[in-house]
C-alpha cells in the first residue's frame, strides 16, 4: 500500500520516526499510538486516491489537521496512516456580498480571519487554541463567541467530503436555509472523521461590528458568578462572549498571564453592535453583576487592551496546566442547560475538593457549557486514574442535571463511555448502522466514538 501510495505522494509520504511521533497525539493524555506513515496531501484528488488505495487494503486512516484536540482525535489506535491535511490551508473564495466562503480544511482560523479583515468581515466560532477549520468541522467546535453567534453547527453552509471508499461528495450549497433531503452537511459536522474527510468547507461570514467592548467584573463566591450568568442570559441581552473562570483558574491566570486581578471568581464579557448598544448592553449587565455582589466592573473599550485579556482567557489550558509544577491536566467539557447552571459548576467544585484534586474552571457560561481542568503529577499513573474518576463523577452529575458529555471537545477516546451512558443502546446502533453504511470495512478515525 505504502509503495503504491508514493507513486503519486512521493516524498510527503513519510516515515520519519519524528514525523510518525509528531503525529501520536493531540494535547490530550491519551497514550500516544505511532502511526505507521504520515501522509501530507495537497488536493482533494490526493486524498480520495488515497482512501480509495487504504480501503482496498484495509488500512485505518486517522485525519489530523493541527493536533490540537483533548480527547484523543488524532490518536491512530490502529496505526495505519496519519492523514495530515494541514497544506491543504488555501481560502478559495470569499463572497462578500453574500458573507460566505469556500476554504480548504487546513485553513486556520487566524489565517481567515486575516485574510477577511480588509473586507469588512469576520469568522466568529473562536475555540481559543490555534486549531485549523477540518479539525473545528469534526469536532463541531464552538468557543467564546457561541452564545450569540452559534458553533460550526451554524456556520458551515456545505462541504466538499471523500468517503471512505474515495467517492467525494458536496453537501449543502451557499443558500442560507434549505429543505431539500437528509442534511448530510450537519451528519458530518461533529463526526469526528469518522465518516469521511472534509476537503473543502463553505462558511457563513458575519459582519466586523462597528463597537466593541469588553468588561470584567469578579465576585466573592462562585455562586454569585454563575448567577449573574443566568440573570444575564434570562434577560436576553445579547452578549457576544460571556465567560467565567474560578478563583484557581484567576489564580493560574495571573501567574501566567500576568492578569492585573485578583484571584476571585472573575466574569469577562464583550459586547459587540452600534456605539449606543454596547454601552446599553454592558450598563445592563453591570446592574444585574452589582445585584449579585459583582465589583470593579472595567470596561476595556481600546483593541490592545481587548486583545491582552481574551489571549489570557484563550491561554487558560496553559496556565492551569503550569500552576503546579510537574502536573498536567484533563478536562472536562460539560454543558447543562442554562437554570441548572450554578448548581453544575459549584457541585463540580465541591466533587474536586471532596477528592482532594486540584482544579480549575473555565467556561464559555453564556451557553452552558463549562470544563474542569483536573490537575494530576505526570509522572503518576495512579494521578491519571485518580483525575479520570473525578472526570466521571462530574459527567455523570452534569448528565444528572439534564446536560450533556461534551459541548464542543467531541467524543474521541475520552468520552466514549459517556456517550454510551448518555444515550443508551438505541441511539448507538444508529450512529453504528450509520458508520457501517459509510465506511464497512471501518477504515476511517477508527476506535473514536465507539468503543468496539
Amino acid at each position: 500500500m505504502l509503495a503504491a501510495a508514493r507513486e503519486f505522494l512521493g516524498d510527503r509520504l513519510s516515515t520519519n520516526a519524528s514525523i510518525r511521533e509528531q503525529h501520536a497525539r493531540g494535547e490530550d493524555a491519551n497514550p500516544p499510538v505511532l502511526p505507521d506513515a504520515v501522509a501530507f496531501v495537497e488536493s482533494t484528488e490526493e486524498v480520495s486516491r488515497l482512501l480509495a488505495l487504504c480501503n482496498a487494503h484495509g488500512v485505518a486512516v486517522t485525519p489530523f489537521g493541527a493536533g490540537t484536540s483533548l480527547e484523543g482525535h488524532v490518536v491512530p489506535v490502529r496505526r495505519g496512516i496519519s492523514l495530515d491535511l494541514s497544506r491543504m490551508n488555501a481560502v478559495l473564495e470569499v463572497n462578500a456580498e453574500d458573507m460566505d466562503c469556500l476554504v480548504e480544511p487546513g485553513v486556520t482560523r487566524h489565517q481567515l480571519n486575516d485574510h477577511l479583515r480588509d473586507q469588512g468581515l469576520f469568522f466568529p466560532v473562536d475555540p481559543g487554541s490555534h486549531c485549523t477549520l477540518g479539525g473545528m468541522v469534526a469536532t463541531r467546535a464552538s468557543g467564546t463567541n457561541a452564545v450569540r453567534y452559534g458553533t460550526m453547527r451554524e456556520a458551515v453552509l456545505g462541504l466538499e467530503v471523500v468517503l471512505a471508499d474515495g467517492r467525494v461528495i458536496t453537501t449543502g450549497g451557499r443558500t442560507r436555509k434549505a429543505a431539500n433531503g437528509y442534511d448530510l452537511t450537519r451528519l458530518i459536522v461533529g463526526s469526528e472523521g469518522t465518516l469521511g474527510v472534509v476537503t473543502r468547507i463553505r462558511l457563513r461570514l458575519h459582519g466586523i461590528p462597528e463597537a466593541t467592548t469588553a468588561a470584567v467584573c469578579q465576585f466573592d463566591s462562585l455562586q454569585a458568578a454563575v448567577e449573574t450568568v443566568i440573570m444575564t442570559m434570562q434577560a436576553g441581552i445579547p452578549v457576544a462572549r460571556i465567560e467565567l473562570a474560578d478563583a484557581d483558574q484567576m489564580r493560574a491566570s495571573i501567574a501566567y498571564s500576568g492578569l492585573p486581578y485578583a484571584a476571585l471568581p472573575t466574569l469577562f464579557l464583550e459586547f459587540h453592535g452600534s456605539p449606543a448598544g454596547v454601552r446599553e448592553q454592558a450598563e445592563a449587565v453591570e446592574a444585574l453583576a452589582a445585584e449579585m455582589g459583582g465589583r470593579g466592573f472595567a470596561w476595556a473599550e481600546d483593541a490592545e487592551t481587548r486583545g491582552r485579556l481574551w489571549k489570557a482567557r484563550h491561554d487558560a489550558w496553559w496556565a492551569a496546566n503550569a500552576l503546579y509544577p510537574g502536573c498536567r491536566g484533563i478536562t472536562t467539557d460539560v454543558c447543562v442547560p442554562i437554570s441548572r447552571l450554578a448548581e453544575a459548576i459549584t457541585g463540580a467544585k465541591a466533587l474536586a475538593e471532596a477528592a482532594g484534586q486540584n482544579t480549575c474552571i473555565v467556561g464559555h457560561v453564556g451557553d452552558g457549557n463549562y470544563h474542569v481542568v483536573i490537575l494530576f503529577p505526570a509522572d503518576d499513573p495512579e494521578g491519571l486514574e485518580k483525575a479520570w474518576a473525578l472526570d466521571r463523577q462530574i459527567v455523570a452529575q452534569g448528565l444528572s442535571l439534564g446536560g450533556t458529555c461534551s459541548g464542543e471537545h467531541g467524543i474521541g477516546l475520552g468520552k466514549r463511555e459517556f456517550l454510551e451512558q448518555e444515550h443508551g443502546a438505541e441511539v448507538l446502533a444508529v450512529m453504528r448502522g450509520l458508520k457501517n453504511t459509510l465506511d464497512p470495512k471501518g477504515i476511517l478515525n477508527p476506535g473514536k466514538l465507539f468503543r468496539n
